[in-house]
């Protein structure tokens, strides 16, 4: 039995957030769907799913045709079974992820993020499983005084801290 790696690289725009996660049953869509509508009354978004048994189709939902293919075709591109994809207009990750996490069908959240991302997927006889996901770039030192007290500002200033 062989294993081999891919790495791949999510094709979105720069400033758009997605959730990338993992679950067990095709309830996912439209379970993520309600969390997804219940905890923003503006939230755009598109939702894709993969099967991992029957049909194995990309499962898709949303409420914006661009958002939806976007996740339909980055979950497609990755190819892994049960994997979820959130594309989010109008909204952070911060504002859903707690709802999503609270889905019964959710295993696991690999990202939560508007940085350049690439997926790293192990690819076997039987499938694809993603191994993690490289979120942005890499440290490039330690934070001072300065920075410290800008990041401060930038969380007041979306309402993130008082």
């Amino acid at each position: 039995m062989e294993i081999g790696l891919e790495l791949i690289k999510i094709e979105k725009p720069q400033d758009l957030n997605v959730i990338i996660g993992h679950s067990h049953f095709v309830k996912t869509v439209e379970d993520v769907y309600e969390a997804l509508v219940g905890s923003m009354p503006n939230i755009r978004f598109g939702l894709a799913f993969s099967e991992a048994s029957g049909k194995c189709l990309v499962r898709i939902e949303g409420n914006d045709p661009d958002l939806i293919e976007i996740a339909a075709s980055n979950v497609l591109r990755i190819g892994c079974g049960h994997l979820f994809f959130v594309a989010l207009k109008e909204s952070y990750p911060i504002n859903v992820l707690n709802q999503i996490k609270n889905v019964p069908e959710v295993c696991r959240i690999f990202c939560a993020s508007a940085n350049p991302l690439e997926v790293i997927v192990a690819k076997t006889e039987q499938g694809k499983a993603i191994l993690g996901v490289v979120d942005g770039f890499s440290p490039k030192g330690i934070e001072g005084k300065e920075d410290s007290q800008e990041r401060k500002l930038f969380l007041r200033k979306f309402g993130y801290k008082l």
